[in-house]
This record gives structure tokens, C-alpha cells and sequence, in this order.
């Protein structure tokens, strides 16, 4: 009877690991695909922010009265879409890139380019790690906006 016990005894001490086994394979496997999700949310907010931005900054721009309101009217309206996906912190006047197709600029039938580029840092990388590899995404959208060919030149 002795044998019996201790073959009982046995048993139960190794009852309960497979949950313990679970919880920690399913942290493991958890964890990087939260983070993935969460940086390609990111990536993905901000490719939507820099296509707006480029879009209502060409637009704004194509119809400025002259090339210093067009320039104060794409910044500003690049800001703006910026701030909608939550990226306030990038400065919308480095990020903006106009470009015209005439000399001098908005002549009817002309084109404007203008380019929004910035990067897109990943979330929860502490500083000593930033400081080590940059963890970074850049992000750059184009557009091209047409000029009306009836405006009155500026």
C-alpha cells in the first residue's frame, strides 16, 4: 500500500502545470503581436496624415492669391491634418515641401507639388534604446494640385 501512495503523491504535484505552461506561452506569443498591431496602427495613421496633409495643402495652395499666402495656407493646412491623426508634434513647416511648376508661381494652367515628409517614431522604445538604433518610420506623400487655367494671375 505504500507503493499506491506515493504513486498518488506524484501525480498531484504535477497537477496544475499545464495552465501555468499556457499563461506563459500565450504572454510570449501575446505580447509581440499587441506591439505589431500597435505599430502598424501607427504607421498606418500616419500614411493617412501625410496623404491629407499633401492633398489639402496642394489644394489650399492652387488657390492662394499670391506664392506668400500659398505657402501660409499649405503650412497651415498641413498642421491641421496632422493634428486630426494625433502627430502635433511634427513641426508642419519642416515637414512641408512646395514646389511650383511655373516661374513665377500659381500661373493659371501650372502646377503645384507639394510633398509632406516626417518620421514616425515607434511606441513605448525607451530614450537609451533611441539613443542606440534609430527606431523610426519615414513617412512621405505627394501630391500635385492643378492650378484653375482661368485665374486671374497674382
Amino acid at each position: 500500500m505504500t507503493t499506491r501512495g506515493a504513486t498518488r503523491c506524484a501525480r498531484s504535484s504535477d497537477d496544475g502545470n499545464a495552465i501555468v505552461e499556457f499563461l506563459a506561452a500565450a504572454v510570449l506569443l501575446l505580447v509581440p503581436v499587441v506591439y505589431l498591431a500597435l505599430v502598424l496602427g501607427r504607421i498606418q495613421a500616419a500614411t493617412f496624415a501625410a496623404e491629407g496633409a499633401a492633398r489639402e495643402a496642394g489644394r489650399t495652395a492652387a488657390t492662394a492669391s499670391g506664392p506668400d499666402d500659398a505657402a501660409r495656407r499649405a503650412t497651415t493646412s498641413v498642421g491641421l491634418a496632422l493634428g486630426d491623426q494625433g502627430f502635433d508634434d511634427v513641426d508642419p513647416a519642416g515637414a512641408l515641401t512646395l514646389t511650383c511648376s511655373t516661374v513665377p508661381c500659381l500661373q493659371p494652367g501650372s502646377d503645384i507639388v507639394t510633398v509632406v515628409t516626417f518620421d514616425v517614431d515607434l511606441p513605448f522604445v525607451p530614450e537609451f534604446v533611441r539613443g542606440v538604433v534609430p527606431l523610426h518610420v519615414p513617412v512621405v506623400a505627394r501630391h500635385i494640385a492643378p492650378v484653375d487655367s482661368f485665374a486671374e494671375r497674382p
